[in-house]
C-alpha cells in the first residue's frame, strides 16, 4: 500500500486500514533522543567542576562558603555541580536562598546564572556586577548551609528533599557517597522518583515540542512558498483555533497545517479531535468534494501509534493527507502546497 497521502480520497476510504498500516508504518517515537539544544553540559565538563569542588573542600570535610565561592568564580561549572547535589531546580533555589539568607535572588536572575554557566562551563565568573555576585555569594551560602545540616524531622506521611542517599545524614552522605560509592538500588530508586534526564527534558521541552513545526517550515522555506506560522495565542478571521501553519496566509486561506508530536495516545486523541475539527471548518457550506482549503497534518511520536481508530478519524479528516517525520520531505510534491511553490 503507497501513503494515503500518494492516492485519491476514495481509495483512503475504500482501504482505511492498510492507509492506517502505512502511517503506523513510518511512525516512530522520539522520546528515546533527545536534542542537547544550547547549553547542553558534557560530562567531562561536568566532573571538572566535581573534581574542582572536591579539591577545594578537603573531600567534601570543609563545604563553607569559605571554600566554595572561589572554586566557584574560578571554575563555574561547581556551581551547577552544587545545586545537583541539592537536587533543585534553578528557581527552587532561588526561593530557598531569598528565604535562608534574605538576598533577594529573583528565579530569572538564578535561572540566567545558570545558563550563562551552562553556555560557558570553562569560562570564569566576572566579578564587575556587584548585584550577580552579591546573588552567587548568597546561593552558595544557601547550599552549604543546607548540605550541611541534612534531612530535618519531618511528619511520616512527607519527605524531605534533601532525604537523598547522598545527603539524608548532611556532609557525612555527601564524603561517603564520594568516598564510597552509592549502592546502585538506591541510585535506581532515586531515579524513580526524579526521571531520568528530567531537568534536560524540562529544559529542551520546547525544542523538541517545535521538532515537526521546524521540519515544516524547512520544507516550505526551501520551496519558497509564502506561509503564515501562528503562535499559540494568535486569533485568524475565521478559526476559533488558530492552525499551526496557513498557506498562503490567514486572509486567503488555501492549505492548513497542524503540526502535532505526542508520545502518549490520550494526548493524540486531543490533537486528532482538533485536527478534525478542522476538516469539518474546511467543508462548511461547501460540495461534499470542494472543501475551501485543504487540511495536512504533520506528526510525529508514538502516540499517534496506539489507537488505530483515532488514526481512521485523522485520515478521513484530511482526506488522506498525514505525513510523519520520515516523508515530510513529500509534503509540496503531494498537497496543494505545489500551486504555490516558487523554487
Amino acid at each position: 500500500m503507497p501513503f494515503p497521502f500518494e492516492v485519491g480520497f476514495d481509495e483512503v476510504r475504500s482501504n482505511l486500514d492498510a492507509c492506517v498500516d502505512a502511517v503506523f508504518g513510518c511512525l516512530e517515537s522520539e522520546f528515546l533522543v533527545m536534542p542537547k539544544g544550547d547549553g547542553f553540559v558534557e560530562f567531562p565538563e561536568f566532573e571538572n567542576g566535581y573534581e574542582a569542588l572536591k579539591r577545594a573542600t578537603g573531600s567534601f570535610r570543609e563545604v563553607t562558603s569559605d571554600t566554595v565561592v572561589p572554586v566557584v568564580f574560578e571554575t563555574p561549572i561547581a556551581l551547577i555541580v552544587l545545586r545537583c547535589m541539592l537536587g533543585f531546580t534553578p528557581s527552587e533555589w532561588a526561593y530557598h536562598t531569598s528565604r535562608h539568607t534574605g538576598v533577594n535572588v529573583t528565579q530569572s536572575a538564578a535561572r540566567a546564572i545558570d545558563r550563562s554557566i551552562r553556555m560557558k562551563p570553562d569560562g570564569a565568573l566576572s566579578k564587575r556586577g556587584r548585584v550577580t555576585e552579591r546573588r552567587i555569594r548568597a546561593l552558595v551560602a544557601a547550599a552549604c548551609h543546607a548540605l550541611q545540616s541534612g534531612v530535618p524531622e519531618d511528619s511520616p506521611d512527607s519527605i524531605h528533599r534533601l532525604d537523598k542517599a547522598d545527603t539524608r545524614a548532611g556532609l557525612i552522605s555527601v564524603r561517603s557517597s564520594a568516598e564510597l560509592g552509592i549502592p546502585y538500588s538506591i541510585l535506581l530508586y532515586e531515579r524513580l522518583l526524579g526521571r531520568p534526564f528530567a531537568g534536560h527534558r524540562d529544559s529542551i521541552s520546547e525544542l523538541v515540542g517545535n521538532l515537526v513545526e521546524n521540519a515544516i517550515e524547512d520544507v516550505l522555506s526551501r520551496a519558497g512558498i509564502s506561509f503564515r506560522k501562528t503562535k499559540r495565542a494568535d486569533r485568524l478571521p475565521g478559526f476559533d483555533q488558530a492552525p499551526d501553519f496557513v498557506v498562503p496566509n490567514e486572509f486567503n486561506p488555501q492549505v492548513v497545517i497542524e503540526a502535532k508530536l505526542t508520545e502518549d495516545d490520550g494526548t493524540a486523541r486531543d490533537k486528532v479531535t482538533r485536527v478534525q475539527h478542522l476538516g469539518t471548518l474546511s467543508m462548511a457550506g461547501q460540495p461534499a468534494d470542494q472543501p475551501r482549503f485543504e487540511v495536512v497534518a504533520c506528526i510525529a511520536g508514538r502516540g499517534f501509534g496506539v489507537r488505530r481508530e483515532d488514526m481512521k478519524k485523522l485520515l478521513l479528516a484530511t482526506r488522506g493527507k498525514v505525513f510523519t517525520l520520515q516523508n515530510v520531505d513529500q509534503l509540496v510534491e503531494h498537497t496543494r502546497l505545489r500551486e504555490f511553490r516558487s523554487r
